[in-house]
């Protein structure tokens, strides 16, 4: 797990920045989790653009069972509300199955997460009730809104699970930087210390590249000064 230490020197960085030192590291996506949209709040609105902690999962299944052999085996306890097991300090990162059209997570679920002290929420598919998540101040991202709510389509089926999001793998415990200029991206845990150990050097390169670009120089020119391609 990254320390606190690790946390507050990522903090000084950029999503595009992250995904530049994940590339070179070949994490597929460079840990982008693409085609999400701040919904709530408004990032004029945060106290930082940057929320960074590790995440936790949760898996929603198709509410008629379609599907549900392609996915982990479900572990949400009998007699127990999957919000209720939130775990604290985390972005929970949520999954939907493709082509729904209601919402996993609405304003009563939100305000739970953050009374249990979730640090954001990401939403691979839909949420609802956009002020009652702008009112809890979480960093909540998501593909789309809907008006319906989970139980027309969807139900939830499985606690701290992998998740693949387009392609992007989210682990639980992974690092889930949060950029509300940018986007979102997920580094691997594993690999906080080697992103740390490239990004001063990445973001150098850049900024000697924009000097020189500014002067009048080419961008091939620069590029092969500064980055060596």
């Amino acid at each position: 797990m990254a320390t606190k230490t690790q946390i507050e020197t990522l903090k000084k960085y950029t999503a595009c920045d992250i995904a530049d030192a994940l590339l070179k590291l070949k994490v597929p996506n460079a840990g982008f989790l693409p085609d999400l949209k701040l919904h709530a709040p408004p990032p004029s609105s945060l106290k930082e653009n940057i929320t960074i902690a590790p995440a936790s999962t949760v898996i929603f299944a198709q509410k008629n069972g379609e599907g549900v052999s392609l996915l982990p085996p479900g572990n949400v306890p009998s007699g127990k509300h999957y919000v209720d097991l939130t775990e604290a300090g985390t972005i929970v990162v949520m999954s939907q199955p493709e082509g729904q059209k209601c919402a996993i997570l609405g304003g009563i679920m939100a305000l739970r997460m953050k009374v249990l002290n979730a640090q954001g929420v990401v939403v691979n598919g839909r949420v609802r009730d956009v002020v009652e998540l702008a009112s809890t101040g979480l960093p909540i991202w998501a593909k789309a809104t809907s008006i319906v709510g989970t139980g027309a389509e969807a139900k939830p089926h499985a606690l701290q699970v992998p998740l693949d999001v387009n392609g992007t793998i989210v682990n639980p415990g992974d690092i889930v930087f949060s950029d509300a200029i940018n986007g979102v991206a997920v580094i691997p845990q594993d690999l906080v210390s080697r992103v740390l150990e490239l990004l001063p050097s990445l973001v150098a390169a850049d900024d000697r590249v924009k000097e020189d670009v500014e002067k009048g120089m080419t961008v091939q020119e620069a590029f092969k000064i500064h980055r060596g391609q």
